[in-house]
């Protein structure tokens, strides 16, 4: 199976999903959506397979997501394409979907 997830190595949710996905035997494509983010027609592909909204997928910890919590998703979408710290992690998608990976455990459901 393969899966991408939208990762920060420096988090420690994200490296138990990518943990999960290794020993699940998944061929995992590693974005390392801070150094390299997603477009917004990126997130907003996900967030659409994810059955998600983009504020959803804010990062509510961040204050410049907090600043985002009333505005449309267009405006959320490029606020995370332009600063990708805004966008909660991880991602993940496999040919099954996508999830929001948290609790790390969400994973499970696309393998």
């Amino acid at each position: 199976m393969n899966a991408t997830i939208y990762h920060n190595p420096r988090c420690g949710t994200s490296r138990a999903v990518l943990a999960l996905l290794t020993e699940a035997g998944a061929d995992v494509t590693i974005v390392e959506y801070l150094k390299t983010p997603p477009t917004v027609a990126d997130l907003s592909r996900l967030y659409a397979r994810a059955g998600l909204r983009p504020r959803d997928g804010l990062r509510m910890s961040e204050p410049a997501a907090v600043a985002l919590a009333d505005k449309d998703d267009a405006a959320i979408l490029e606020a995370m394409a332009t600063d990708p710290i805004v966008i909660q992690r991880p991602l993940v998608e496999t040919e099954r979907g996508v999830v929001l990976a948290r609790p790390p455990e969400r994973v499970l459901t696309l393998l």
